[in-house]
């Protein structure tokens, strides 16, 4: 019923919200060092994650208000929060993108302030709340505990997580698509300790019908882009949900892509600064086989593939083994 709720959400929204978009110009720039074959794609209305994130909070608080078994805690709002923060700061980056027309929005210091800041908002209402600070290391009884540390840890996985996800947020349905399998994941693992980790379930299941239904529009040849304020939120989303559920380790598995992705970037930094020469064609890694010659639906849905066997292998890790 989750997904169902937040997917008609989104479907029916869209052609409302898409030519909106439109007739106040809020089109995508492309940076001219990209793709050429991107070019076309320059005006394609964007925002599309206001969509999203609009969807999965009504969802949420219709599912957990109507149909929750347990009280709602503390964890319902922390979510919620994040999905909302983070989408207003990727917004207020693409506003400054579609006024200023260019491909830079805010700088990355001020992103990165913003990210931090509510990181440790984040880190400070669950240590309020008595919210344990050890990880489990996947597929063991292991618990490490981090103290202060895991402030850090939070830190670097909201912050992380939000750039990485950003990054892969390249060509028509990347992102939509393996975000929609890395959640559906988490939702699953999320469902298999119910008692603990019900909003998490709802949460999670609730972006995942809100990007089936923004697939619809967002497939190649896409009619809406999510644009900064989808992707920093559903980054930020995924690292919350793996926070929440004590599965912080196992986020690098079923995010797999998203590691790949921003390793890529690094890689490719890396190289060109230390010795002059670029690893990839073009970083990050979606862009590398496009340059190859590959069509742009399939880099997006061997992307998927990759994505659905490194959610398989995070579910049977984390459930399996232990």
């Amino acid at each position: 019923m989750t997904i169902a709720i937040a997917f008609l959400i989104t479907v029916l929204l869209s052609p409302i919200f898409i030519p909106f978009l439109r007739r106040l110009k809020f089109g995508q720039s492309i940076r001219e060092e990209g793709p050429q074959s991107h070019l076309k794609k320059t005006g394609t209305p964007t925002m599309g994650g206001l969509m999203i994130v609009f969807s999965v909070v009504l969802t949420t608080v219709i599912i957990v208000n109507k149909f929750a078994v347990y009280p709602i805690s503390y964890k319902f709002w922390l979510l919620l929060f994040v999905i909302i923060s983070y989408g207003l700061l990727g917004f207020l980056d693409d506003f400054i993108k579609i006024i200023k027309k260019r491909n830079l929005g805010l700088t990355s210091k001020q992103k990165m302030i913003g990210q931090v800041v509510i990181a440790l908002i984040f880190y400070f209402t669950l240590r309020s709340n008595g919210f344990p600070t050890y990880v489990e290391i996947p597929g063991t009884a292991i618990q490490l505990e981090l103290g202060w540390g895991y402030a850090l840890l939070i830190i670097f996985m909201l912050v992380g997580a939000s750039n990485a996800v950003n990054l892969t947020d390249g060509l028509d349905g990347l992102l939509a698509g393996t975000a929609t399998i890395a959640f559906g994941a988490f939702a699953l693992l999320a469902s298999h300790a119910f008692v603990d980790n019900e909003v998490s379930t709802i949460f999670s299941l609730a972006i995942v019908g809100a990007l089936l239904g923004f697939l619809v529009f967002n497939a190649h040849p896409a009619k809406v882009f999510m644009g900064d304020t989808g992707s920093l939120a559903l980054g930020a989303a995924i690292a919350a949900v793996a926070i929440l559920t004590k599965m912080e380790f196992i986020l690098v598995i079923i995010g797999g892509v998203f590691v790949l992705e921003t390793l890529s970037v690094i890689i490719q930094v890396i190289s060109f600064k230390t010795t002059g020469k670029r690893v990839f064609k073009m970083s990050p890694l979606h862009h590398h086989y496009e340059l190859l010659g590959w069509s742009e639906w399939r880099v997006v849905t061997t992307f998927w593939l990759i994505g659905l066997i490194f959610a398989v292998l995070g579910v049977y890790i984390e459930v399996g083994l232990s």
